[in-house]
């Protein structure tokens, strides 16, 4: 009853604290929504991303497939060298095992004070605006993946081709569902309680002894792709 208690709490954390992204909420993409419309890039296939951090490296495996949107966000975001030198402002595994969040941009400028750590997006240099991007979910048996709204009913959120299972690599956000843009974070247990309502776009492959050392501070020193990445700018 306890444990269950805490993962609600948690749960209702993100809710009133928006998953660390508070001050970023600029208004949300419009319909319609998904790879065609976005300003991001979409992934083609996978793509195998490293991570050095200060506890030890990291590698990531990107779904193209499942995500096309959300992967292909963050491989451009790795290329830009957006998370390098960024912390992981935000781990918390206490009572339980939750999650190892990270991705802020700002928080590779010495000038930002920590407090505000998560709540900062990427801010795209060709508009000057910060780029949003929609909750994307894939449900099984389904030709695209579903944009722009939660999955609520437990029959449809069975059938998600990405859950949150440990290492599952998933989309910081604030309250609004379309609001995602830089940060993310690492599941440390499964969580079940957040499938369909944040997106989740690939998995820790190799060294998640290594996130479960990551202490809220630590920094990640140099994203890299070591493998696949091809981006399009029309669906996949």
């Amino acid at each position: 009853m306890t444990i269950h208690l805490s993962r609600l709490l948690l749960v209702g954390v993100l809710l009133l604290t928006p998953f660390g992204l508070g001050a970023c909420a600029a208004d949300a993409p419009k319909s319609p929504l998904g790879c065609a419309a976005s300003g991001a890039p979409c992934l083609s296939g996978p793509a195998l991303v490293s991570l050095k951090t200060s506890q030890g490296d990291v590698e990531l495996e990107l779904s193209g497939d499942a995500a096309p949107l959300t992967a292909g966000n963050f491989v451009d975001l790795v290329r830009r060298g957006v998370y390098d030198n960024t912390v992981f402002h935000r781990v918390v595994n206490e009572p339980t095992p939750f999650v190892v969040q990270g991705g802020d941009p700002q928080s590779a400028d010495p000038k930002v004070p920590a407090t505000l750590y998560g709540t900062g997006s990427f801010v795209d240099p060709a508009n000057d605006q910060p780029r949003l991007i929609p909750l994307e979910l894939q449900l099984k048996g389904e030709p695209e993946p579903r944009y722009g709204a939660e999955v609520v009913d437990p029959a449809e959120s069975a059938k998600l081709s990405l859950k949150h299972d440990r290492g599952a690599l998933a989309m910081a956000r604030s309250a609004d569902p379309n609001s995602a843009s830089a940060q993310f974070y690492i599941a440390l247990k499964p969580l079940t309680e957040l499938d369909g309502r944040y997106a989740v776009f690939g998995r820790v492959v190799k060294g998640m002894e290594v996130v479960d050392r990551i202490k809220q501070g630590d920094r990640l020193i140099k994203a890299t792709l070591l493998k696949g990445g091809t981006l399009v700018k029309d669906k996949p």
